[in-house]
């Protein structure tokens, strides 16, 4: 019988990640946690009601019927050894005091920003930046909206210098699996600089 190492490899078992997907109302959150997501997301949506008219500014996206009002749920395996679990936070700042809860624990966060409502995205960078929680602006490229250059919308947000910033389209998995993948390699820059050598 032979004797030594033996070579069939044990499973890895898989890091799991918690990442935030987060912006202003009808940015797209809903719709990238669902694209990307190899489980069956779950949703906590609600119609839009009349009572929430004077709260919910539909303006630029007049076609929004329903909203997020606590958060949307996903998970997406990267590699063998690398899952994300996606938490999707509501927009409206009626719900932002879920936004606590939900960040406990979070590696980092997808800011959607929306071209044609960019001050919308304001409260994310800002909560974000506040607690030191890494993340990166996603810009969702709407059809028909206005394209500006990366540097015109880094500059409207006041982003740091070393925020990532990507233009994406959250209907596209591929698309929308990028701006994950850019937010754990920022995260990681920061827990451990030597990172972006070792992955490079």
């Amino acid at each position: 019988m032979p004797f030594g190492r033996s070579s069939v490899r044990k499973p890895v078992e898989p890091v799991a990640l918690k990442i935030l997907v987060a912006g202003g109302f009808g940015v797209g959150k809903t719709t990238l946690v669902g694209a990307v997501s190899e489980i069956r997301p779950l949703r906590t949506e609600e119609v839009l009601s009349e009572a929430g008219r004077p709260v919910d500014d539909t303006a630029g996206v007049a076609g929004k019927t329903t909203t997020t009002v606590a958060m949307d749920f996903g998970r997406i395996t990267l590699r063998d050894d690398l899952v994300l679990y996606l938490f999707g936070t509501p927009g409206q700042q009626r719900f932002w005091f879920l936004w606590d809860e939900l960040a406990q624990g979070a590696l980092g966060a997808v800011v959607l920003a929306d071209t044609r409502r960019l001050q919308d995205s304001f409260a994310a960078v800002d909560y974000f930046e506040r607690r030191g929680i890494p993340f990166t602006v996603a810009v969702n490229c709407f059809d028909g909206a206005e394209r500006f250059p990366a540097a015109s919308v880094r500059a409207a947000l006041d982003l740091d210098p070393g925020v990532p910033l990507m233009m994406c389209d959250a209907r596209e998995r591929d698309s929308a699996k990028l701006a994950l993948v850019a937010v754990v390699e920022h995260a990681l820059e920061r827990v451990d600089p030597e990172h972006r050598h070792a992955s490079a």
